[in-house]
């Protein structure tokens, strides 16, 4: 039976000072939720919306609990610290699908020779905007090309899903009500356009000129050559070497007039490209994020 393509679940963006995160997301017009704690040494200040899609600002909490942590072989702190040597500690370093079965997809990276590690459970209380407390549980199964040692992705199994109601925190001042895209960048695209496609059990669409898109059932990848990007999305989002890298998102809102007016009151820099509104990467932003009035 084929199974079906696999949705984006959240971003990881890493990030030197989790409150320089959320003063720079809010000056965006996000609404960041309080801070979260995880066991491994690891915090995070996240941003969701309604279609359960999230961005992770994540930052390192304790630098000897996370050592503990690499040396136990968690590899997601491991990632995160590699992605920080190589990249510094602002950037976009993950992309990660939901899943129903992290134990599952953690076999078919390994017959498929992509698996970054063992798999990863769990779980860290959780704060919603009005005080109510819950614990959630993971388990993550992670994936990355055999010689990239920057971006990696993993599918995340929530294993109990508490009844918090987020309604607030996916309300945004800059209209923003989805993800609709991740941008990535390559010197040769055609590289890596299978890897991600089979990550995300989904087909890959070339748009011509060595660009390609992986739809997924609630968004889709993007993936091209690093120039013609980085005149879409600013240069300083999408260079990089002739490895993939995580260059832009891209966010659905209903006005854009409306976005704009909000990110000049904020004294946000971004230009006009295309008929988005692309503001380039700063310290707690760690991508491009371009704006999109939503058809």
């Amino acid at each position: 039976m084929t199974k079906p393509p696999r949705p984006i679940d959240h971003l990881v963006l890493p990030t030197a000072d989790l409150a320089a995160a959320r003063t720079r997301l809010s000056a965006l017009g996000f609404t960041v939720a309080p801070d979260g704690v995880h066991p491994f040494g690891t915090e995070n200040a996240c941003v969701y919306f309604a279609g359960g899609t999230f961005l992770e600002p994540l930052a390192v909490r304790d630098g000897a609990t996370a050592d503990e942590a690499i040396a136990g072989g968690n590899v997601f702190v491991a990632r995160d610290r590699m992605f920080r040597q190589a990249n510094g500690d602002e950037g976009f370093s993950a992309v990660v699908f939901g899943t129903d079965d992290a134990a599952a997809d953690h076999r078919d990276f390994v017959k498929a020779g992509v698996s970054a590690g063992d798999v990863l459970d769990f779980s860290r209380p959780f704060l919603d905007a009005s005080g109510k407390t819950a614990t959630v549980s993971f388990k993550l199964a992670f994936a990355a090309e055999s010689d990239a040692r920057d971006p990696f992705f993993f599918t995340c199994e929530r294993l109990n899903s508490p009844n918090v109601d987020r309604a607030g925190l996916q309300r945004h001042a800059n209209g923003a009500s989805r993800l609709s895209a991740v941008v990535a960048s390559s010197e040769s695209p055609e590289r890596h356009a299978g890897f991600l496609a089979s990550l995300a059990r989904s087909g890959v669409v070339s748009r011509g000129d060595s660009t390609f898109d992986v739809d997924l059932p609630n968004g889709r990848l993007c993936i091209g050559p690093t120039a013609s990007l980085a005149r879409e999305f600013g240069a300083e989002g999408c260079a990089g070497g002739s490895g993939l890298r995580l260059a832009a998102i891209l966010f659905g809102v209903d006005d854009l007039a409306a976005t704009g007016t909000l990110l000049r009151s904020n004294s946000i820099e971004f230009s006009t490209i295309g008929g988005r509104l692309v503001v380039p990467p700063a310290p707690g932003q760690g991508a491009a994020f371009a704006f999109e009035e939503n058809s």
